[in-house]
């Protein structure tokens, strides 16, 4: 896809690249990627499983008031907020990053240093977020860069699984009206640009019944276990188109426990993630999936004729689809950024990182990814996995590319904010 990016937006990054406050900047976030490196070891070690993020968030919050931003706190959500106030006359943006990990305490042993890799549960997704935030705080103090609008720094909470991005939720509930652009520091590569939100939806479906003796209540009951076994086997049977995207999930079936191992249960539940890039088809898959349950409780019911087979749903998760114009000025300066840096930047449809948020309350946003893959090939870092990686070459790259696409959106002091606030 060609893509050309506005002649105001390429002027504000000429004219940011040529101050030389900007140039000192970029140079000194280099000189400072070992300390980097150190503090995405040492936050690594601070375990923080969604919901879990305590520990983590006094760390990150000591770190910020170290920095000496202003008004440093833990908010309501369990988010870590820092001010770092502009000249006047600017927009206000949020730069974040998620605390969470999707790993159980006790996961993390250490870090291990090996191959150009760094190796820990949560050494990429999305502790490297938090630490491109503290280097770009460093470098914008150091070497004096002053902004027209004001810079919000926030670690997030519950951005993983049935977190929700909960989070970030909160977070822009209590800023509302205050945040005029969000950028998240989340993902692998910093080739990919996220500027959508996929409608995602997670449900927990529990199925109801009489229950007992696997033998001598045999004929006289339905089994709400095999009513959720149909249902399942009706999901798996759906068809969705491959574009736009769309896709489900069961992920966990429970019921009964082996000191019951021959009874039958009165109750059994399964949890069913889905998604799609579309509003319209996650609608539709819903109804689908609800029309499979259904079915699956009057088939189970029927099969016997004895008693019914009842259900309900707890929505876990519901994060509306979303997007925005491929050319809205946050997009085009990440784009212009990476162009600049070499890179070729390519546009991924759809995606589940905090600026989904941002983009469903129609807040400009974007998501820039840390790992510098030189030559447009792509790093696997085994996010989400005990084997989780980043590489360390050229990952002060990721910090750099924060910098700019902050700056053009907050304006400094001789150059409008590229969003016209």
């Amino acid at each position: 896809m060609e893509y050309t990016v506005s002649q105001p937006v390429q002027a504000a990054l000429e004219n940011l690249l040529a101050m030389d406050e900007i140039a000192d900047a970029l140079d000194w976030i280099q000189k400072d990627h070992a300390r980097c490196i150190s503090e995405q070891k040492r936050l690594t070690c601070v375990e923080a499983p969604s919901f879990h993020e305590d520990a983590r968030a006094e760390l990150f919050a000591a770190m910020f008031r170290d920095l000496g931003l202003q008004d440093v706190r833990i908010d309501q959500g369990g988010n870590v907020l820092g001010l770092r106030k502009g000249q006047g006359g600017g927009p206000c943006i949020l730069l974040e990053a998620h605390m969470d990990t999707v790993f159980p305490l006790g996961s993390v042993g250490g870090v291990e240093e090996k191959d150009g890799f760094l190796f820990a549960p949560g050494i990429s997704d999305d502790t490297r977020g938090l630490a491109v935030i503290l280097s770009v705080i460093r470098a914008l103090d150091v070497c004096g860069i002053q902004t027209k609008g004001d810079l919000l720094f926030a670690g997030t909470t519950r951005e993983e699984g049935i977190g929700g991005m909960e989070g970030v939720k909160s977070l822009l509930d209590e800023q509302k009206g205050k945040i005029d652009a969000c950028i998240s520091i989340d993902s692998a590569s910093m080739s990919t640009i996220i500027y959508e939100a996929t409608g995602l939806r997670t449900a927990e479906i529990t199925f109801h019944g009489i229950g007992g003796h696997a033998f001598g209540a045999f004929g006289q009951v339905a089994n709400p276990l095999h009513a959720a076994a149909r249902a399942v086997a009706k999901i798996a049977d759906l068809q969705v188109p491959l574009a736009p995207k769309t896709t489900f999930c069961v992920s966990n079936f429970h019921a009964g426990n082996d000191a019951g191992v021959h009874a039958i249960p009165p109750s059994a539940s399964i949890k069913i993630n889905y998604r799609s890039n579309d509003a319209a088809l996650l609608e539709a898959l819903d109804q689908q999936i609800y029309r499979a349950i259904q079915e699956a409780c009057d088939e189970e019911s029927a099969r016997w004729g004895k008693d019914i087979i009842t259900w309900e749903s707890r929505v876990l998760c519901d994060i509306p689809a979303g997007s925005q114009s491929l050319h809205a000025p946050v997009v085009e300066s990440l784009y212009a950024v990476l162009k600049k840096m070499g890179l070729q930047p390519m546009f991924q449809r759809g995606g589940a990182t905090n600026c989904s948020i941002a983009i469903a309350r129609s807040i400009p946003a974007v998501c820039l990814g840390t790992c510098y893959c030189p030559g447009g090939e792509s790093i696997n870092t085994m996010d989400h996995t005990l084997e989780e990686r980043f590489p360390i070459a050229g990952a002060y790259k990721g910090v750099q590319a924060a910098l700019l696409t902050a700056l053009l959106c907050t304006g400094t002091g001789r150059e409008q904010s590229i969003l016209g606030v």
